[in-house]
């Protein structure tokens, strides 16, 4: 919802470190497969409980998500890079709920499944729409700079952050958080088939 708002902000605040890592030979896609494996750490993180270091790589993984286009833009973005940007993403999306679940079954399986399965309808639509917009050749308005269309809604990725970090601060809200956010994520879902059907017709 306001990925779009502070996307002039995030990319002025990146300039300069990406600047320094492009110059010294370092390509996006290995800067987004760093930052997914940094990702990847933080599951056993929330299984075993450790919020603090949770947090710290949930952070790390997108601050180097936002890295890899900054470096990429340097070089010249490639089809390539955006495929696995989004692919890594995605997963990683899928990954925090499950560390949850992984810590507390009995507490949080449950609304752990739930917002896993809603992750894959907003998914599943924002990837449906750009392919289908691709095919037409068009693109977005709002981020023209995207690797492939990007199709906005109300739960978008600063508000999915926010969210897995409010959940590393108080793992105990796990339960609440997750039921409440896979509801936005269904709202999401089904405003983005609305404006594919309309789209499309």
């Amino acid at each position: 919802m306001i990925d779009a708002r502070i996307l002039p902000l995030q990319r002025a605040a990146l300039q300069p470190p990406a600047e320094w890592l492009a110059g010294r030979g370092i390509g996006a896609d290995a800067i987004s497969v760093a930052g997914f494996l940094l990702g990847l750490l933080a599951v056993p993180a929330l299984a075993c409980g450790a919020w603090t270091a949770a947090l710290v790589l949930i952070a790390a993984n997108r601050l180097m998500d936002g890295l890899d286009g900054a470096v990429a833009r340097i070089h010249g973005p490639t089809d390539r890079g955006a495929f696995l940007d989004i692919s890594l993403d995605f997963l990683f999306y899928a990954l925090v709920p499950l560390g949850f679940a992984l810590h507390d079954p009995a507490a949080n399986a449950l609304p752990a499944a739930v917002l896993i399965a809603a992750f894959t309808g907003t998914g599943s639509s924002f990837l449906a729409f750009a392919a289908i917009a691709a095919r037409r050749g068009e693109r977005s308005a709002a981020f023209p700079q995207k690797g492939l269309y990007y199709l906005g809604g109300l739960t978008e990725g600063a508000e999915t952050i926010a969210v897995f970090l409010a959940m590393c601060l108080v793992p105990q809200a796990f339960p609440l958080l997750a039921w409440g956010f896979a509801a936005a994520c269904a709202v999401t879902t089904i405003l983005r088939w609305r404006m594919g059907w309309t789209a499309f017709r």
